[in-house]
């Protein structure tokens, strides 16, 4: 049994969460949110880290919420409510508020929650055996950690009903096909371009970074005119920074700008 639920490092300006119970295809404890509480939290307070790449290790990403530590006995009425108050739903937005990219390498199965969580990451790459399967109606559940607010948006209502309420297997090459994901890329590759696309994007300019995932939030509430008036006034704080003046002055010298995310 591993002694740590994740592994975390930060290196080359950003860091990395490796979900780290493979005996158990990375599922969820109450152990693993916790440390996973502290890991978003400490990326937060850390000014170097400019993106975040969340994967897993073994042969699974994660396999949602580990059920030994479900009491369903007869005459047992567990509070699945206020296990999702306290753990999912803070690692959910966790990530969805964090203001640098989010980058999600899905290197086998993501099930239930686990592939809710990894749809709450701004970026999602899978190897081509990687699949998703929204697992929740196999146990007489509704999709969680996002699940029905993720999946309408990105594959379209009857694409999510019939997703959620079979429980059928997604490959990976599918869910990018249907725009579920960003890329389906092999086996053997998707570490390597998982760290690329971090770096690359831990060297662009974090506050736009932060600005962009703000406004895409927002649209699908906003009327027009709301969602315009946000991009002006995040347009406005934007033009005064210093990624700003870099990213003019490079053009104009016919460089690459070098980000500070200030």
């Amino acid at each position: 049994m591993s002694e740590k639920s994740i592994l975390f490092e930060s290196d080359d300006g950003y860091a990395t969460i490796t979900l780290n119970r493979p005996e158990r295809l990375n599922s969820f404890t109450a152990a693993m949110h916790a440390e996973l509480r502290e890991a978003l939290a400490r990326v937060r307070g850390d000014k170097t880290v400019r993106a975040l790449l969340l994967t897993g290790s073994g042969r699974g990403f994660c396999a949602g919420q580990d059920l030994e530590e479900r009491n369903v006995a007869a005459g047992a009425a567990p509070d699945l409510g206020a296990t999702i108050a306290e753990n999912c739903n803070p690692l959910v937005l966790g990530l969805r508020e964090l203001p640098i990219p989010v980058v999600c390498a899905v290197n086998g199965v993501a099930a239930g929650a686990g592939a809710n969580v990894a749809l709450a990451c701004d970026i999602v790459l899978a190897a081509r055996s990687a699949s998703f399967i929204q697992a929740f109606s196999k146990i007489g559940l509704i999709p969680d950690c996002g699940g029905t607010y993720f999946l309408p948006r990105l594959v379209g209502d009857a694409r999510a009903r019939a997703l959620t309420m079979l429980g059928e297997r997604l490959t990976a090459e599918q869910a990018a096909a249907w725009g579920m994901i960003w890329k389906c890329v092999d086996d053997a590759e998707l570490m390597s371009t998982a760290r690329d696309l971090a770096r690359q994007l831990a060297r662009g300019p974090t506050r736009a970074m932060a600005g962009i995932k703000k406004a895409l939030d927002a649209t699908a509430a906003n009327s027009l005119g709301a969602q315009l008036d946000l991009e002006r006034d995040l347009q406005r704080e934007l033009g005064r920074s210093e990624d700003y003046r870099e990213g003019v002055t490079a053009f104009k010298e016919k460089r690459q700008p070098q980000f500070k995310g200030r």
